[in-house]
């Protein structure tokens, strides 16, 4: 067995692996399935409340139950589906097989929320709703399985951090694409029908979605293979919930979404509202956040190496939380002056990103140590059904606050309370969910210098696995 050298807080110790370092090119397809993610959810994120109240008709407050209604429900599913992907038997692995058989049904449900039949109110607001339901349910069964993979790939922290960061330039680099060509594209395509102009847009990202799973499908490998206890889903799921970090960890997880999601459901909302700009500004302006975002996640990797990771993400979401009071008290009819400030609080606050990934696999791994059972499916999707919950009160409260403010999407200029609740979204609001975030890290444990004497202690428990196993003993 071969050892990885790993320094914290001033020593340096040895831990056992037999996992090679990951190659760029694994990395970058590991990448790929992030990419193909944020092309139906950077979409969903970007336009579909847009699109849903000021072009396919619905009212405000309607959207808001969709969104809810959808993603709680979405939310036990990936919790089913974590579990189905841990006990999953494949000459592929557990959660490999999962990227290549949905890959397709992944980009057919993507593209159909788009389409707008020309029914009833009743009848479109059912559509709408079971759309997007069935989108979701494509959706969590790949992305669980490709949120798990990475905890399986490679047991090196420095190396979880590496993908993470492909992972979310990737990510940033298809919701680029998806805020920089949709508006215009579908104006190309669809001239003065805006609705057909965004179904054959939305068709265009979604088969890059298909091609970017299939390609992380076939770029990455599944290393980790510890032996699994003979235990049932329910008893995997109450052990994990035992633990109290791993509660902890789906208490950050839940709040973590919230920033992000409420100001990104708000944005189009902001451009064209408050600054008072048209289609071609909003996808510059959305795609400026982007490239902050990019920005931001390269950064995590070298910070990582030199401090404490949950120090690091501590300390940007109490940045980002200043920072964002601060965009309430900008001049809004300087545009540009707004979208800089605005791109130099992404690069801040994206720098969690990768970190809020690997930190996960770090949990997990301190729950291993603790039980003895690998269950990298639930706590992945555990940790994707809070993001859901979470999801789903950010997109709600985006429509009830639109409702709320008397928003109103056939007025010719928005009242002053709609203005003002539209800036309160992209501003005050996530600041005081980023400082709940940094009051929840205070919870977590995993440190560098717990997560060194882990991993060092959970390569010699998974030896003495693999050599009880190979006798027919049960540890």
């Amino acid at each position: 067995m071969s050892e990885v050298s790993v320094k914290a807080h001033g020593f340096q110790t040895h831990v056992p692996t037999s996992i090679p370092k990951l190659g760029v090119v694994e990395k970058m397809a590991y990448g790929m399935g992030d990419f193909s993610a944020n092309i139906a959810l950077g979409t969903a994120v970007l336009f579909l409340t847009y699109f849903y109240v000021d072009i396919y008709g619905l009212k405000p407050e309607h959207v808001g139950i969709i969104m809810l209604l959808v993603r709680c429900v979405d939310a036990v599913t990936d919790a089913l589906m974590g579990a189905l992907a841990d006990r999953t038997k494949s000459r592929f692995g557990r959660y490999r097989p999962w990227m290549l058989w949905m890959a397709v049904p992944f980009g057919i449900t993507t593209a159909a929320m788009f389409i707008t039949p020309d029914w009833d109110y009743a009848p479109k607001f059912a559509y709408a709703l079971g759309m997007y339901f069935i989108s979701s349910l494509f959706s969590t069964a790949t992305g669980v399985p490709y949120c798990s993979i990475n905890g399986v790939m490679t047991n090196d922290p420095a190396d979880r951090v590496s993908c993470q960061t492909y992972r979310f330039v990737f990510a940033g680099l298809a919701q680029l694409i998806v805020s920089m060509a949709v508006l215009p594209l579908a104006e190309f395509l669809g001239g003065d029908d805006k609705a057909k102009g965004f179904q054959l847009a939305i068709a265009c990202a979604a088969t890059l979605g298909v091609i970017g799973y299939i390609l992380c499908f076939a770029g990455v490998k599944e290393r980790i293979v510890p032996p699994r206890r003979p235990t049932s889903m329910w008893t995997d799921f109450k052990e994990a919930f035992k633990d109290g970090q791993f509660r902890a960890m789906l208490l950050v997880t839940g709040l973590n979404v919230l920033p992000g999601f409420i100001g990104s459901g708000a944005v189009m909302f902001f451009c064209v509202w408050v600054l008072g700009q048209d289609s071609t500004f909003s996808s510059i302006y959305i795609s400026s956040g982007l490239v902050g975002m990019m920005l931001g996640c390269m950064l995590a990797k070298p910070l990582s190496d030199r401090f404490c990771k949950l120090k690091i993400f501590f300390w940007v979401n109490i940045i980002a939380a200043l920072m964002s009071f601060g965009f309430y008290f900008l001049d809004f009819s300087q545009p540009y002056v707004v979208m800089g400030y605005n791109i130099v609080k992404t690069v801040i606050a994206s720098v969690s990103v990768p970190l809020f990934w690997a930190i996960i696999s770090d949990v997990d791994d301190a729950h291993e140590l603790k039980t003895g059972n690998k269950c990298t499916g639930i706590s992945f999707s555990s940790n994707l059904f809070c993001l859901k919950v979470g999801l789903a009160l950010a997109g709600a409260l985006v429509g009830f606050l639109l409702s709320f403010f008397d928003y109103d999407a056939q007025a010719e200029a928005q009242n002053a309370d709609a203005t003002h609740g539209i800036i309160l979204m992209v501003s005050i609001i996530p600041g005081v969910c980023n400082l709940f975030i940094a009051a929840a890290v205070k919870l977590l444990k995993v440190d560098r210098a717990t997560m060194v004497k882990v991993q060092r202690d959970l390569a010699i428990l998974r030896s003495k696995q693999m050599q009880a196993e190979q006798q027919g003993v049960q540890l």
